[in-house]
């Protein structure tokens, strides 16, 4: 038997596997392949909560792309006494600039 919360170690690895095996898939075999491990760890995350399959999967392919650790950035920029500052497209809140950081190897 495992431990109480092992799933949700084993769910994440799955997605993650399952998600950056899409990004990177060369044909429609491997996007089936990683489209079905998706579709598994959602099957997981349902068994073991309240939440549904379906809106599980969704918040799955929310963000699409490689797996990576997600570092926000932000950067101050002054000119004499003014400090520049956006717009955030998502919100309309106002932060100073930046964005997601990308890991490129």
């Amino acid at each position: 038997m495992s431990e109480p919360g092992r799933w949700l170690t084993w769910e994440r690895e799955t997605h993650a596997l399952a998600q950056t095996s899409l990004h990177y898939a060369s044909n429609e075999y491997e996007r089936q392949r990683a489209a079905r491990l998706l579709d598994f760890a959602a099957e997981m995350v349902a068994a073991h909560s309240d939440l549904p399959q379906e809106a599980t999967r969704a918040a799955f392919t929310a963000q699409p792309g490689c797996v990576t650790p997600k570092v926000d950035v932000r950067g101050a920029v002054f000119r004499g006494d003014s400090l520049l500052i956006v717009q955030e497209a998502m919100d309309g809140g106002w932060t100073l600039p930046g964005g997601w950081a990308t890991v490129f190897h």
